[in-house]
């Protein structure tokens, strides 16, 4: 039986969908889950999915808080991912310090909108208690709830957001970069070990081809825009912030305790006595740290 992978149609899953389309369902299954990393999370809990390509703060946050869902099984992107802070086109918000005290837009509890968001307010000195936070599910919910009033801004990708920008439907006014490596891959225990490692060695095959050649970044603008309808420019100025791991079995041990320290400054997670041990989080049978 083939993985049940969960993905957000991005334009960060291109080598994963073309890897899908090579495997047609032999090997995978991709299930999109386009309210984001939440949403994923969600899945992995309720046996929806089997692996989850997701933000690597919301996956590590969830399991420092508890979960049991899910273990981390390796690497997807090693760039950071450069949020942009969005709001209204006709609201009163200028810059990012104009949002204290105000209502901020998440997807879902727990997702990286609302983790980036106590990333945002740590950085503006805000208390992470005094942060309100509104759900609205999805893009197009976020984009109805800034135009609306009912929420400030929310953040989102800069490049998935700047078809609304250039619209003229939202504004930008400002950016939080993630201080870590944006995509990991996570997979419920249940899910069998040698699956896992196989679909992970081919993922790799993939991201390590995507950039490889000029000729394979022609291919690569083509595709994103065959599947996304990107402009070329922004697929090409996209193209050079984003990197992939050599092999996606491999995770840096710095990654998974650098983000942890960040998060709990922030106010997201809460260190244990001892603190944290980095193999509680991830399924040693599939992953090498490094």
């Amino acid at each position: 039986m083939s993985l049940r992978i969960g993905y957000v149609r991005e334009h960060f899953s291109s080598p994963l969908l073309q890897f899908a389309e090579a495997d047609e369902g032999h090997t995978i299954t991709l299930v999109e889950c386009p309210s984001g990393t939440g949403q994923l999370i969600s899945r992995l809990t309720k046996d929806e999915i089997d692996v989850a390509i997701a933000l690597t703060d919301p996956l590590i946050s969830g399991i420092a808080n508890g979960s049991q869902a899910y273990k981390l099984i390796g690497s997807y992107v090693t760039t950071p991912l450069n949020w942009a802070v969005i709001t209204g086109r006709d609201s009163k918000y200028e810059k990012i310090s104009d949002l204290k005290d105000t209502t901020i837009g998440i997807s879902r509890l727990g997702s990286g909108s609302q983790t980036m968001a106590y990333v945002m307010g740590f950085q503006q000195g805000w208390s992470p208690e005094g942060m309100k936070f509104q759900v609205n599910n999805d893009i197009q919910g976020l984009i109805h709830s800034i135009n609306d009033g009912s929420t400030s801004a929310f953040m989102w990708e800069w490049f998935t957001t700047k078809p609304w920008l250039d619209s003229g439907e939202v504004r930008f006014i400002g950016s939080v970069p993630t201080p870590w490596p944006s995509w990991l891959v996570a997979a419920q225990p249940s899910a069998n070990t040698e699956a896992l490692k196989q679909f992970l060695t081919t993922l790799s095959s993939y991201v390590s081809s995507f950039k490889s050649t000029e000729r394979q970044e022609t291919n690569n603008v083509e595709f994103i825009q065959s599947k996304f309808g990107y402009g070329e420019e922004d697929i090409k100025a996209w193209m050079k912030t984003v990197d992939y791991p050599q092999d996606c079995l491999a995770i840096p041990k710095d990654v998974i305790m650098n983000t942890l320290s960040i998060l709990e400054k922030a106010g997201v997670v809460v260190s244990p006595e001892g603190g944290f041990n980095v193999n509680d989080f991830v399924e040693s049978k599939v992953v090498k740290l490094t």
